[in-house]
C-alpha cells in the first residue's frame, strides 16, 4: 500500500503473529469474513486474545496485534507514548487491512484503536467499526493517580487490584521483574496520552463502547462519552463485572462483536 507521501509499506509480520496452537486444525473462514484488529491491555500481548479466533470464525477473522516489548517482541523496548506506537503500526495494519475491516481494544488498546481509526481514516482506509472497551473517552480530564509514577510495590497492589494478572504470576518474583518495566511503560502510554483539539475529536466511525458495570475506574458516565468522538453511530454495552469483565462473559461480548458486524444493519 501506498501512503499519503507517496511511501509504500509492507506487511510487518511482527505486528501480527498467529496466536492459536501451531497443533490447532486451521480455521475455516467465510470468503468474505471481516477481519478484527484487537489490540490488549497494558501489560498483555496478543496472547490475550488466544481465544478469539475460534470463538468469531467463520465469520470474522480475528488479528491480535503484537505490539513491542511483550511475548515474541520482548527484546525490543516498550513505547512510552500513543503517537509512536501509532505511527509505527499505522502503516503495517494499512497493508494488512483488507477492504472491510474493525478495531478492537481494551483499555489501553481503546485509546490506540481509536487513534489508529483516526490515521487510518486520514489514508482513506477507515475501519468499519470502532469498539472501545474498559476506558472512558479519552477526551475527559483524566482522573485517578498516575499509576506509572508509584513504586514497584505500589503498582503491584494496584496491578492486583485491578484483577487482570494472576496472584500466581505477581507471587514470582523473576516474572514480575519482567513484567512491571512493561506494565510501566503502557501506564505512561495512557497518562501521559494528550486528548487531541476539540475540533478533530470525532472519526468517521461508529462505536461501541463496552465495559463492566463494576469498574471502579470506568463509570457508565465516562464509557458513554466516547459518544461524543463519532460523527457514525454509538451504542454503549454493559456487562456485569469489573475492568476485565469480559474474562467473565465472553461469550455475551463475542455475541455483541458478532451482531455488530455480521447482522445486515450494524450501527452507523
Amino acid at each position: 500500500m501506498t501512503g499519503t507521501t507517496g511511501e509504500t509499506w509492507a506487511t510487518d509480520e511482527t505486528w501480527f503473529p498467529p496466536c492459536r496452537p501451531v497443533s490447532a486444525p486451521p480455521l475455516v473462514l467465510d470468503a468474505d469474513a471481516v477481519q478484527l484488529f484487537c489490540l490488549p491491555h497494558a501489560g498483555a500481548g496478543a496472547s490475550a486474545y488466544r481465544d478469539w479466533p475460534d470463538a468469531l470464525a467463520p465469520g470474522i477473522e480475528v488479528i491480535p496485534v503484537q505490539l513491542p516489548g511483550r511475548e515474541s517482541r520482548h527484546r525490543e523496548p516498550a513505547r512510552r507514548s500513543a503517537a509512536e506506537l501509532v505511527g509505527e503500526l499505522t502503516g503495517p495494519l494499512a497493508s494488512r487491512a483488507g477492504p472491510d475491516y474493525a478495531l478492537f481494544g481494551h483499555s489501553m488498546g481503546a485509546l490506540l484503536s481509536y487513534e489508529l481509526a483516526h490515521a487510518l481514516s486520514a489514508l482513506g482506509k477507515p475501519p468499519r467499526h470502532l469498539f472501545v472497551s474498559g476506558l472512558g473517552g479519552p477526551h475527559l480530564p483524566f482522573v485517578g493517580p498516575l499509576l506509572h509514577e508509584k513504586t514497584d510495590a505500589e503498582l503491584i497492589t494496584a496491578v492486583a487490584a485491578m484483577e487482570g494478572t494472576s496472584a500466581e504470576v505477581l507471587a514470582v518474583p523473576e516474572l514480575v521483574e519482567l513484567l512491571l518495566p512493561l506494565l510501566r511503560a503502557d501506564l505512561t502510554v495512557w497518562e501521559t496520552y494528550e486528548p487531541r483539539p476539540r475540533a478533530s475529536l470525532r472519526v468517521p466511525v461508529p462505536i461501541t463502547a463496552l465495559g463492566g458495570r463494576q469498574d471502579p475506574g470506568v463509570g457508565l458516565d465516562r464509557l458513554g462519552a466516547w459518544q461524543e468522538l463519532t460523527s457514525a453511530g454509538f451504542r454503549a454495552e454493559v456487562f456485569d463485572g469489573g475492568h476485565f469483565y469480559h474474562h467473565d462473559a465472553p461469550d455475551e461480548v463475542a455475541a455483541v462483536v458478532r451482531r455488530t458486524l455480521l447482522e445486515p444493519s450494524p450501527v452507523r
